[in-house]
């Protein structure tokens, strides 16, 4: 048992030195967020710099990821909320874009969409966990990071603390 625990953590490392040079880490608090332009899913450019000066909450997911899927009508009425103070980009983490596309256009997502890749997700220290979410601070730096299932109430009472 303990050999083939031994066993599976060099493999991790391996992959980790291999994919990335690094074993892929969050990107924490005070950092400043990686810049990126892509083609929203309605066709036109997305960028992270156009929001600067507002608070900005990317939200790395998928269309099989349940978690995901979850907390899709929570972005909406969180986009809706706080219209002109807060900006909610979404980074579709799918192999396939017209999956990603067909899920945001069902859940009827009110925020920008992008597709992303494992390019993208090495920025954000590697997306190894959906969903995964940097609340940006207006200044361009990470104020707060999830990854995974969390309670989005924490999110909330976070965005709150910002915009005050």
């Amino acid at each position: 048992m303990f050999t083939a625990r031994i066993a599976a953590l060099l493999v991790c490392l391996a992959c980790g030195l291999v994919c990335g040079g690094a074993l892929a880490a969050p990107l924490s608090p005070g950092a400043a967020a990686p810049a990126f332009t892509r083609t929203g899913f309605d066709g036109k450019p997305v960028s992270l710099a156009a929001w600067r000066g507002k608070l900005v909450l990317v939200d790395f997911w998928a269309s099989w990821c349940p978690p995901c899927i979850v907390e899709m009508p929570h972005m909406v009425a969180l986009q809706k909320r706080h219209a002109g103070k807060l900006q909610i980009i979404g980074i579709a983490m799918d192999d396939d874009a017209a999956t990603a596309k067909e899920t945001a256009a069902r859940y009827k997502l009110n925020y920008p969409n992008v597709a992303g890749d494992t390019a993208l997700g090495h920025l954000y220290g590697g997306v190894l966990g959906l969903p995964q979410f940097y609340l940006i601070g207006p200044d361009g730096k990470v104020l707060h990071g999830w990854r995974g299932e969390f309670d989005h109430r924490d999110l909330y009472a976070t965005i709150e603390a910002a915009l005050r």
